[in-house]
């Protein structure tokens, strides 16, 4: 089992080195580490290289640390302590996809340490342009980052258009995930391998935060038990009723010190790692009022272009907060079920069904709370 020590991300800050691979040896490497995305969907990367070479065109690749998500700092804890490791992982996929243009798309105030950084790579074959990211939620998703770094809008395209198969192929990597395959290019694939877990190898950045003694950003092996994330944040301020993992698109799962954090081990609770933010909830919380909190704000970030996240997320949010905050009326439970399943699967981006999914997921995870609520009490304590 792998723990919270020997940290690569987070250790000192490294200089510019790109080794001297071929595309194929990039890709190559990528699927011998078994390399996933780190920005929440975690599709192998070398599988995604490969579907952009293939195409036989010069590629737009961007480095995506728009990092929309109000509980994260991983990626903008990257972009100012390791802006090289980003900017290797950049240039290296440049190479594997023939890019013709490269960008690194960031908040404003992230840009500032990687444009100093820039400054040492000037004289690199393929320059990297800087885009602002706006400060929404879906800015981060990946078309919404295609859109916004050729001067469009930061809103997400239908979800059935892939990116690599645009009249100009795109490429959409989060920034911790070219941070790690800039050290599997000076390490190694075994290297890599010798953390996390068979199937899920290598290290992730994990935003604990919360109900803990040290809000922090903890790097820590795929497998890691809840516990020692939560240990290197300082350890829980008191005791716990549950702890959202993957943050607002992400699931409620207990507080098990246990609990092994990586795919195979939050399965069962319908969550996954995703992109690293793990929010610990007091006892003294209710976890219905923090998941009514976290959807009313989702349904507040939307993109305005389909019926589900213009009708049917305010509805979803409206109907929780009544649940929430004691508002009862006849049916209300399965009002929620009924509206989740009619926005899953027909949004014109994920926005929706994930909000659905963390919505499922409260109502589970707090099945004593939903029947508390309905007579009027509550469990919190």
């Amino acid at each position: 089992m792998t723990t919270v020590a020997e940290p690569r991300l987070l250790g000192e800050p490294v200089e510019a080195y790109v080794p001297k691979l071929d595309p194929k040896q990039v890709i190559d490497l990528a699927r011998q580490a078994g390399l996933t995305g780190r920005g929440g969907a975690g599709f192998p990367v070398g599988r995604k290289l490969a579907a952009v070479a293939a195409t036989g065109r010069p590629a737009m690749v961007i480095a995506n640390g728009a990092e929309g998500e109000p509980g994260s700092e991983k990626d903008r804890y990257l972009l100012t302590h390791q802006p090289h490791l980003v900017l290797d992982g950049l240039q290296l996929v440049a190479r594997a996809c023939h890019a013709s243009a490269l960008f690194l798309y960031a908040p404003p105030a992230a840009l500032e340490p990687v444009r100093r950084a820039l400054w040492d790579r000037r004289r690199e074959a393929v320059s990297v342009r800087l885009a602002p990211a706006p400060s929404t939620f879906v800015a981060g998703e990946a078309s919404a980052a295609a859109a916004a770094v050729v001067g469009g809008g930061a809103i997400p395209a239908d979800k059935m258009v892939r990116l690599a198969k645009r009249e100009m192929p795109t490429l959409v990597q989060n920034v911790e995930t070219l941070a790690h395959l800039a050290l599997v290019a000076r390490h190694g694939a075994e290297w890599f391998r010798t953390r996390g877990t068979q199937d899920e190898p290598g290290t992730f950045l994990a935003t604990v935060g919360g109900a803990v003694v040290n809000p922090q950003v903890v790097e820590a092996g795929y497998g890691v038990p809840l516990g020692e994330l939560l240990a290197a944040a300082g350890g829980p301020s008191g005791p716990l009723s549950a702890v959202l993992v993957g943050g607002y698109h992400g699931g409620w799962v207990p507080a098990d010190p246990e609990l092994p954090v990586s795919r195979a081990g939050l399965d069962s609770y319908g969550a996954t790692p995703g992109a690293g933010v793990v929010t610990a909830l007091p006892a003294s919380s209710c976890g219905l009022r923090e998941t009514a909190r976290i959807v009313e704000y989702l349904a507040g970030q939307v993109s305005g272009q389909c019926g589900p996240c213009l009708n049917g997320l305010p509805r979803m949010a409206s109907a929780l907060s009544d649940l929430a905050h004691h508002r009862i009326w006849l049916g209300m439970t399965s009002e929620v079920d009924r509206l989740r399943g009619l926005v899953t699967g027909r949004g014109a981006c994920h926005h929706p069904d994930a909000t659905a999914r963390l919505i499922g997921s409260a109502m589970r995870m707090f099945h004593e709370d939903v029947t508390a609520h309905l007579k009027g009490e509550c469990v919190a304590r």
